[in-house]
């Protein structure tokens, strides 16, 4: 018999309420806040999915961006990765063992440690000196919310060169409205920052002698990117369209 037949979704609710690092429905953009400000590498945290109530994400901090990942929960356990866990204390404690992951993009991300549900916060606030309007005849119809796309992605891509159309393997990460292209995933200083904000298109491109290649359009320029499989071409032109559409929304 399942070790979840007989329970209710309240009941696995509740069950899931007893991990420290579970987030509950905070979305997936929080999460991606959460992990590069406050967290550290290896950091994680598990949170509800919009994909159903059985179904989870398990949001982790690489370096300078964070990835996702599914978990589901079934009447036979967790599914996690290749693995499935028939209780919850299974699933905990393969966390305590670090496990090593690997992503689409070929990142090695080791889970260190949890990142709490609750932490503890300073009851310190500042003191209001001065107060007055730099504008005004302004109603709350002025008053619009705005931040930048958080979304990251980062991984190794072919790029062609401007001027010598050779092709040279490049580190891209994408943080914000920017993609930078480094020498190498070992290297401090980007190449170049493209700003997307600046960008009109991002889509297939089959122009060029190469699979899976992906082209933006800049005023100035178009760039041409070749990913090692058809999914992560895929994931790219995704994201960085996502990107885009979010650009156009503050225009």
């Amino acid at each position: 018999m399942s070790v979840y037949s007989d329970a209710s979704s309240e009941d696995l609710g509740d069950e899931l309420q007893s991990l420290g690092w579970y987030h509950y429905d905070l979305s997936r953009h929080a999460a991606e806040a959460l992990l590069l400000s406050n967290g550290s590498d290896g950091s994680y945290l598990l949170r509800n999915s919009k994909e159903g109530p059985s179904c989870f994400a398990l949001s982790v901090r690489a370096k300078d961006s964070v990835k996702h990942f599914h978990v589901e929960r079934r009447d036979s356990g967790y599914k996690f990765g290749f693995n499935e866990f028939p209780t919850l204390q299974d699933f905990v404690s393969h966390f305590a063992n670090q496990p090593l992951l690997g992503s689409d993009t070929g990142t090695l991300i080791v889970l260190r440690s949890p990142y709490p549900w609750h932490v503890e916060e300073p009851s310190i606030y500042e003191s209001v000196r001065v107060h007055t309007a730099i504008k005004t005849g302004c109603t709350e119809n002025d008053l619009v919310a705005a931040a930048p796309a958080l979304g990251t992605k980062e991984g190794y891509l072919v790029k062609q060169g401007a001027i010598v159309k050779n092709w040279k393997l490049r580190w891209f990460t994408l943080n914000r409205y920017e993609l930078k292209y480094f020498k190498d995933k070992e290297s401090k200083e980007p190449i170049r920052t493209l700003d997307l904000r600046s960008c009109s298109a991002v889509q297939f491109d089959y122009s060029q002698d190469r699979v899976n290649c992906i082209c933006l359009v800049f005023p100035e320029r178009t760039f041409y990117f070749c990913a090692k499989t058809a999914v992560e071409a895929d994931e790219w032109i995704k994201i960085l369209r996502w990107k885009l559409s979010q650009t156009r929304k503050g225009r």
